[in-house]
This record gives C-alpha cells, structure tokens and sequence, in this order.
C-alpha cells in the first residue's frame, strides 16, 4: 500500500509557513546542484523566496507563534509524566529563536544588498531572461570552479538559516498537535467542524488508487472532497465510492 500525507492550512499563516518551508527544501536540493542549467534552478527559487518574504509579515507571525510554544511547554513542564530532557531542549530552541528574531536583521536583508543578486534578480522575473546575452555576469560565475560558486550558494544559504529554523520549529508545533485517526468518506465527501486552535488539514490517504482529496472551508469548518486522477469522458471527476483516510486536525 502507497500512503501520502496532504495538508491544508485553514489560517493564511500557516498557508505562507508551507510556501516558505517548501522553497527553502528545493534550494537546499539545488544547492547540492554541479550542473549549471541545476544551479540556475536554484536562483529562480531563491528570488521566488525572496519575493514571498518581502511580502510578508513572518517575522511578527514567527513571534507570537513561539511566545504561544514558550507558554506551552511551561505549562507541561508541570505534568508529572513529562519528558523533562525533551521538553527543557524545545524550550531552550525557542527561546534562541525568539531572542535572535529580536536582534538579526530581516530575513532578506543581506540578500537583497549582495551585489551578484541584486544585478541579476530583475531579470529572472522574464521568462528565459538568465540566458548568457541577458546576464552575461551570471554566466561568467557559472563558469568558476564548482567548490567556489557551491561556496557562494552555501554563504547564501546561511543567511536564510534562522527563517529555515523558526519555520521549521513552528510548523513542528503545528503539525505534533494532531494525531491521524481513521475516518471514512461516504461517497468520497468528509465535513468536519474545526476547533479554535486548529490552523492545519492534514489527510493520510492511498495513491495507488486513482484519487487524491481535495479542501474547502475555513477555520471553522471544512470540506474534504475526494477525486479522480484521472476521470473518464463524461464523468465529474468526484469519487462516489466510500473512501478509508487517516485525517489529523493540528
């Protein structure tokens, strides 16, 4: 049996939390890149990321997210049965973060003011602008040797390592709230009624047969509608058949 794991937010917030978190995993892969055309890649996600970020408030979002985790493991560091050690190390990473919020510039600051990206960033906006006649400086760090541009790449990277982390951290707290429980989908349609603290849908479901679910709603209640891959001529597209799905409410 083939599981996957889909996830909705109900709150924008965590919507722009799984944007950031899934444009920092593919410039971590792509940064690994040797090949050029690979590398290139990376630069279109990494000013994708900066675009987001310039956008958006994460900063204020990130604060009150890990001052909301600090007064929770307080709280349970008061029950008995605690895993003392586990708890005292996630609030010594949340209190690092909180202060370091504090005190670090924004998160794109540094990029925004490094020279080879700022000449180059416009021109990633126009589809097949990184070619050599439009960015020929681009293309002449392309041609440096491997250990040098992968050096450039990870001194980039390091810039962005304290969003990486509190997002990371934040949606960690997000996502540990819930436990997948088994619940059925009768004629492939699932309504559940969210609680004032969920902020994340997350569906376990099969793969290997020919469907994947699908969300509507809001931060108090939701839909999950069920639908074909790949629907014949004729048909809707919507499952008709009941449906065993693992569902979290986080």
């Amino acid at each position: 049996m083939s599981n996957a794991v889909f996830e909705f937010p109900l709150k924008e917030k965590v919507r722009n939390y799984l944007r950031v978190e899934q444009l920092l995993g593919q410039l971590k892969i792509t940064a690994k890149a040797d090949h050029t055309h690979l590398q290139l890649v990376f630069f279109e996600q990494l000013f994708a990321l900066l675009d987001l970020i310039e956008r958006l408030d994460l900063r204020s979002d990130l604060s009150k997210d890990l001052d909301a985790h600090e007064k929770n493991l307080v709280y349970w560091s008061k029950h008995p049965k605690i895993d003392s050690t586990a708890l005292e190390h996630a609030l010594k990473t949340v209190l690092t973060l909180k202060q370091k919020l504090k005190t670090d510039r924004r998160f794109s600051s540094s990029l925004k003011d490094d020279k080879l990206l700022s000449a180059i960033r416009q021109r990633f906006a126009i589809p097949g602008g990184a070619c050599s006649f439009d960015l020929p400086n681009l293309h002449f760090w392309l041609q440096q040797p491997l250990d040098q541009r992968q050096s450039d790449i990870a001194q980039w990277l390091d810039t962005l390592s304290l969003l990486d982390d509190a997002i990371t951290v934040s949606l960690s707290f997000i996502r540990e709230r819930g436990q997948f429980i088994a619940v059925v989908a009768e004629n492939g349609f699932y309504q559940g009624a969210a609680e004032d603290k969920n902020e994340l849908i997350r569906v376990k479901c099969r793969v290997d047969q020919g469907y994947y679910p699908t969300l509507s709603g809001n931060k108090y209640r939701y839909a999950l509608r069920f639908m074909q891959f790949a629907p014949e001529d004729g048909q809707t597209g919507a499952m008709e058949s009941d449906i065993q799905f693992q569902l979290a409410a986080c």
